[in-house]
């Protein structure tokens, strides 16, 4: 496996998300995040994607429906930072791949403010044992300002509710992505937080 952001993130979260699960692609962009958490949790799962830019969710639909599985995924044109207001059940996992829009207009990015707070109703959305990812991209204004914002409350959640994990390459060049893995705990576990950097 190549050690990318992405790819990192689907091997965590493959290992947690199973059939019949529910779980949240907060940041529904082309579409292969929703693609593959839909390829996880089968016909009787669900998965929410969120993306509050119309042309976003038109190309995640036709994504899926080139694979027969846009039955298994509720497209939300809205902010994530609101996805309480249709998620009303616990889920396996949320997905975040923050910036703009690939091949879209660059001007619009998620922002550190909305992020934070889609961040944190996540965490009270996951299920024990669930999960929460998250990719961080460093190489624009906004995303070092949510990376800024997303380390400060990540690595001071509460140890006894949540294992927050964040890993980084440091031999790369063009700041490449920042990956925040946060799990609630189920039951009662050490408390500790682990800190990889790659």
């Amino acid at each position: 496996m190549v050690l990318k952001a992405v790819n990192m993130i689907r091997s965590i979260v493959q290992g947690v998300v199973s059939e019949g699960d529910l779980a949240v692609d907060a940041t529904a962009g082309n579409g292969h995040d929703t693609l593959f958490l839909a390829s996880l949790v089968g016909d009787s799962g669900l998965i929410y994607a969120f993306d509050n830019q119309q042309r976003a969710l038109d190309i995640t639909r036709e994504r899926l429906r080139a694979h027969r599985l846009e039955q298994r995924v509720k497209l939300i044109c809205d902010g994530h930072e609101r996805m309480d207001k249709y998620v009303t059940d616990r889920v396996k996992a949320v997905v975040f791949n923050l910036g703009y829009l690939p091949g879209g207009d660059h001007g619009k990015t998620t922002l550190p403010g909305t992020t934070l707070t889609a961040v944190e109703k996540s965490l009270d959305l996951l299920l024990p044992g669930g999960i929460c990812a998250i990719a961080v991209y460093r190489g624009h204004g906004e995303g070092q300002r949510e990376d800024a914002l997303l380390r400060e409350y990540l690595t001071s959640l509460d140890p006894r509710i949540y294992i927050s994990v964040w890993a980084e390459a440091t031999n790369q060049r063009n700041n490449p992505p920042l990956v925040w893995l946060v799990q609630k705990k189920r039951g009662t576990c050490p408390t500790n937080y682990y800190r990889i950097i790659l």
